[in-house]
C-alpha cells in the first residue's frame, strides 16, 4: 500500500512550515522542511568555502553532509548538520537568500530529489516546500498551495526576525520577500507554481489553527 503524503507549497511567508509541523503531529506522520535542505546546503557551502555558483562543488557537497532534524517535547524543532546545530543559522534572511539562489540549478535539485524522497516513510509524511506536489511527490494523497498577499507574507517575516532580535525594517523584508519569490516563480526549473490538481489556499486572514483545520478538511474530504 502507498505510503500517504500530504504536500503544502507556497511562497516565502505563508505560513507552510508552521501548518506543515502542525499538521504532522497532529496526525502522528513524518514531516519534511524541503527548504531546509537548500538552507543546509547554503550553510554547509558557505562553512566549506565553496561559492554559490559552483555546481560541481556544490553537488559534491550535497552528496557528503548529514543532517539530522530534532524536534523536542514542546515541538521545537532543531537542525544539525554533521553534528552541530544550525538551527539559528537556518532562519537567518541571508540563508534563505542563500538557498533560493542554489535551489534554482538543475544539478542542485536533482542532488537534493533522492534525499527528500526518503523521508517518504510509514504512516505517511506532510513535506512543505515550493514544489513538493509539482516534482518530488506527483502522486501525493492531497497537494494543497499555501499563500497570503504580499504585505501579509512581509509583515509576517518582519516579524519573526524581530522576535530573533535582528534589526530589520519592514520595507527591506517586504523588497527580499518580493525578489525571492520572482527568483521561485522564473527559475527554468521546478517554478514556484500550484500542481494542477493542488487545492489553493489563501490564509492572508486565518490564523494557524484555521489554516490547519482548512487543509485536514480538504484532505478527509478525498479520502
Amino acid at each position: 500500500m502507498k505510503i500517504p503524503v500530504i504536500t503544502i507549497d507556497g511562497p516565502s511567508g505563508s505560513g507552510k512550515g508552521t501548518i506543515s509541523q502542525r499538521l504532522a503531529r497532529q496526525l502522528g506522520w513524518h514531516y519534511l522542511d524541503s527548504g531546509a535542505l537548500y538552507r543546509l546546503l547554503a550553510c554547509a557551502a558557505q562553512r566549506d568555502g565553496v561559492t554559490l555558483d559552483d555546481v560541481d562543488g556544490l553537488v559534491a557537497l550535497a552528496s557528503r553532509i548529514h543532517a539530522e532534524f530534532r524536534t523536542d517535547a514542546t515541538g521545537d524543532e532543531s537542525v544539525l548538520l554533521d553534528g552541530v546545530s544550525v538551527t539559528t543559522e537556518l532562519r537567518t534572511e541571508q540563508a534563505g537568500s542563500a538557498a533560493s539562489q542554489i535551489a534554482a540549478l538543475p544539478p542542485v535539485r536533482a542532488a537534493l530529489l533522492d534525499w527528500q524522497r526518503r523521508y517518504r516513510q510509514p504512516p505517511g509524511l506532510v513535506a512543505d516546500g515550493r514544489d513538493m506536489g509539482t516534482v518530488v511527490f506527483p502522486d501525493a494523497t492531497t497537494k494543497i498551495f499555501l499563500t497570503a498577499s504580499l504585505e501579509e507574507r512581509a509583515r509576517r517575516r518582519y516579524n519573526q526576525l524581530i522576535n530573533m532580535k535582528k534589526k530589520v525594517s519592514l520595507e527591506a523584508v517586504m523588497a527580499e520577500v518580493r525578489a525571492r519569490d520572482e527568483r521561485d516563480r522564473s527559475r527554468s526549473v521546478a517554478p514556484l507554481v500550484p500542481a494542477a490538481d493542488a487545492q489553493l489556499l489563501d490564509n492572508s486572514a486565518l490564523d494557524i489553527e484555521e489554516t490547519v483545520a482548512r487543509v485536514l478538511e480538504h484532505a478527509r474530504s478525498l479520502t
